[in-house]
């Protein structure tokens, strides 16, 4: 069964409480002059995000909402020191961005971009110290210890961008999941009526002597930087890409140019630095023009001022060449280590 694909969760979390020092004194036979032995309490756990690279969705954190640390136990007689309250680890999927409350209005508190970052989110509270400590020349018989600190308590709004060296993208029915399938392992669902794909499908494509990964980013329509489509939701999944390709159906309404023109109004509305990301722009769907394809694509070349690489992901012709032209953009080792800026 797939997973159930989230990228927003609301979460509290609570760091734990200090221990509390002890107040002691040391009564044993043979020793009249013991004095206080009230050891400290135990500081609290954090708790710590960790960018985990098996985890792939924020779906565990929409059903669990509450999360605490243990908190420190109270120090004893002795000097004996409470135990530290363990910490508490939330795995979340690598490009996690954590805002304080409730939405991502908030401030920023951390990006989780590379796969293996942790960051702890909320400390422990610091051990009372116990009677011990508060012994001096003039207060030989101190009576009273610390109580230890309480813990941090965070509203936290957690935002997932997926980690994609190449996002594609383009109008509903555009060809963008056949496209993934065709060049991945990647099963996302294929139909012939528009928004197929209601969530970003992920792919790992190995090429030559590289590895990388592409997003099919779904719902971009006229209007998806204001919210139209799904488009206001998952457009932020493509902000951390290192390339475009911008798919244009050659069988659908608008026109070729102008569907390139709509999408391309879009996301430099949501953010212009998209419009300055390297773009490679394709004419999917050769297959359905035959010997006209290449005609086809230098029309839309002329219209745009662009480039265009024509194919056909249902038979496969051309993809190979669209693969050799994004290998400049792919860096494996990025990949392996950890992600790094768009290029």
């Amino acid at each position: 069964m797939a997973t159930r694909f989230v990228d927003e969760a609301t979460i509290d979390v609570r760091s734990g409480d200090g221990g509390r020092g002890a107040v002691s004194f040391r009564r044993e036979k043979f020793a009249p002059l013991g004095g206080p032995d009230g050891g400290d309490g135990g500081k609290g756990g954090d708790v710590i995000l960790h960018a985990a690279p098996s985890a792939k969705t924020l779906l565990d954190y929409r059903y669990k909402t509450h999360y605490r640390a243990e908190a420190g136990l109270p120090g004893a007689g002795s000097r004996c020191y409470g135990r530290a309250g363990h910490d508490l680890t939330l795995q979340v999927p690598p490009g996690t961005q954590v805002f304080e409350g409730t939405d991502e209005s908030g401030p920023l508190l951390v990006d989780l971009a590379a796969p293996g970052q942790s960051f702890v989110i909320a400390k422990g509270g610091r051990g009372g110290r116990g009677n011990a400590h508060f012994a001096t020349p003039t207060r030989q018989a101190p009576d009273f210890a610390q109580p230890g600190e309480p813990g941090e308590a965070r509203a936290l709004c957690l935002v997932l961008k997926l980690l994609a060296d190449v996002a594609l993208v383009g109008l509903p029915n555009a060809g963008k999941s056949t496209l993934i399938r065709r060049i991945s392992a990647s099963r996302a669902r294929v139909a012939d009526y528009p928004f197929t794909t209601l969530v970003p499908n992920l792919g790992v494509v190995r090429h030559r002597d590289r590895t990388f990964t592409v997003a099919d980013i779904p719902g971009l329509i006229e209007g998806a930087h204001d919210g139209a489509g799904l488009g206001l939701r998952f457009l932020r999944h493509v902000e951390r890409c290192r390339v475009l390709v911008h798919l244009v159906g050659v069988d659908l309404e608008p026109p070729p140019a102008e569907a390139y023109a709509v999408i391309r109004r879009e996301l430099e509305l949501f953010d212009p630095e998209l419009a300055r990301r390297p773009e490679i722009v394709v004419l999917n769907k050769a297959d359905l023009l035959g010997d006209q394809s290449v005609r086809a694509g230098e029309v839309l070349c002329e219209a745009i001022g662009r480039p265009v690489r024509v194919l056909s992901g249902v038979s496969g012709a051309g993809v190979t060449a669209l693969l050799d032209d994004l290998l400049p953009f792919v860096n494996t080792r990025a990949n392996s280590d950890g992600w790094q800026p768009p290029l």
